[in-house]
Formats: structure tokens, sequence, C-alpha cells
């Protein structure tokens, strides 16, 4: 083996530890390079506080929690036409970051398409936060002051019920937080909202 070869061999190492994802100042940054439309970028800021918040509940990692959160859509810009390759994709480009087999999980499991059970509570609770985002942003989109502060459990659990609100926000998978993560819909709205409410200047809301 060449010198030439090894020097080669050095810096394609270098690069790959480089790339490694290793904090939630990595993920920020992975996050950034891969997803561009603001709107996705602020759904992923907005699983990711969400699951710092039900971390810290469950006494569990709360930044790996976040990661997960954070990182969940990383492919969804690429996948966005082929809905049947969203989180594997995404699951695919994490592992090669050298993300943990827990995040990995989670974000594969999210993408209710594929019919994988998820198995940690980690995924578990990325599996239910990910429509619940979108049932937020959109009950807070229709207060008067358009301001997440101003948007009560109440209001939640009322959009909750009407089935033409929203209709992407499957209700289905949002109460599933009860038999996966033994949580009242009132008790996992609320951590989510809150989650959501603490970072409402990164929404826009």
């Amino acid at each position: 083996m060449t010198i030439y070869t090894i020097f080669n061999i050095a810096l394609r190492l270098k690069f790959y530890i480089i790339s490694m994802i290793q904090n939630k100042k990595d993920a920020l940054i992975f996050l950034g390079e891969k997803v561009k439309t603001p709107n996705l970028v602020k759904h992923c800021l907005a699983a990711g506080s969400a699951m710092k918040g039900l971390a810290h509940y469950f006494r569990e990692d709360e930044e790996t929690w976040e990661m997960a959160g954070l990182l969940h859509d990383i492919d969804y810009e690429e996948t966005k036409n082929k809905p049947e390759e969203h989180s594997l994709k995404g699951a695919k480009m994490l592992r090669e970051q050298g993300l943990s087999n827990d995040i990995i999980e989670a974000v594969k499991t999210h993408n209710a398409i594929h019919g994988l059970l998820p198995q940690t509570k980690m995924a578990k609770a990325l599996f239910c936060v990910d429509p619940l985002t979108g049932l937020i942003v959109a009950s807070t989109l229709v207060l008067p002051s358009k301001k997440i502060k101003d948007l009560s459990l109440e209001n939640v659990l009322n959009r909750f019920k009407e089935k033409s609100f929203a209709r992407g926000a499957s209700r289905n998978i949002i109460q599933q937080c009860q038999p996966l993560l033994g949580l009242s819909l009132s008790d996992f709205v609320s951590f989510v909202l809150q989650g959501m409410q603490s970072i409402a200047d990164d929404l826009s809301l």
C-alpha cells in the first residue's frame, strides 16, 4: 500500500468522522443541509421540542429524544413524491451518520405507511407526536391572535373532535398515546403543546 493510498484513506476517514452526528448542534446543522422548506424545518423543531418534553417526563435522555424529533423527516424533501420510501431512506441516512439504533428505529417506524410497529418508548412517542404537532399548528392558526401562547389544551381537544379539521393529523395515531405510552390524550396533548409553546419564536407562532 502506497503512502498516497494511505493518505486518501485517512482523508476519507477524517471526512466520515467529521460527518458523524454526535449532539443536538450537529443534528441542527444536518437538518439545515437536508431540509430547505421553512415549514418543514419548523415541523421538525416542533417534534424535537415535544420529544424533549416527553423524555423529561419519562426520565429518558432528553437530547437523544430531541434529536429523534429533529431528524425524523430528514429525507422528506427527497421522498415527498415516493411516500413508500419516506423514513426508510431517512433511517439509512442517519445510520450513515452514526446515529444510535434507537433514533434510527424511531425515524424508520414513524411513517405508518410501512406498517412497522414502534418498539422502543422513543419510537412510540415519535409515532404519536408527529401528527399531533400538525393539529396544534392548525389549531393555532385559526385563533384570532394566531399565537401558540394563546392556545389552550381545551382548544386542541375540541379541534381533535372535529373530524373535518386538519384531516391530515391522524386522530387514530394520536390516540395511540394511551396504549403505547400509558398517557391519556389530555396529558399527551398537554406535554406536546407545552413543548411547542416553549419554542414559539422558532416556530413563528
